[in-house]
């Protein structure tokens, strides 16, 4: 493995991709992972690979259009983090929601190989009607 995947690395890397999704920067986050990306969201049931990622997150941002991101823990290894973050959006009735979640990511080559998500999102706290 090289310097790309070890621990400050990928810890600044993960740090990027965090940035793009708060901003909804497709382009960024899209430019960070390796062509067999997969992307799995096993609390909701969806897996997209490849090139289907990016209409695939393209459209959660649509759905969720001011959908942010707080990271909460950060553990890095090489060729591996592991983020737990808490999110917040409205919902198409103007309730603010948040929920919990942890992302795993194994990295080659400085490249995300994977999205892992787990999340409370299909039982997300009201903080505001």
């Amino acid at each position: 493995m090289g310097s790309a995947d070890d621990a400050a690395a990928l810890e600044a890397a993960i740090e990027r991709y965090n940035d793009a999704w708060n901003g909804h920067d497709l382009d960024t986050i899209v430019a960070m992972h390796a062509p067999e990306f997969v992307f799995a969201n096993h609390t909701a049931g969806e897996q997209v690979e490849g090139g289907a990622v990016r209409g695939h997150i393209a459209r959660i941002f649509e759905n969720w259009p001011d959908l942010a991101f707080r990271g909460r823990r950060l553990y890095a290894r090489e060729s591996l983090v592991v983020s737990e973050w808490t999110a917040t959006a409205t919902a198409p009735d103007g309730r603010r929601l948040e929920w919990d979640g942890v992302d795993v990511f194994p990295f080659r080559d400085g490249l995300i190989l994977r999205k892992d998500v787990y999340s409370s999102s299909h039982a997300p706290r009201v903080v505001s009607e």
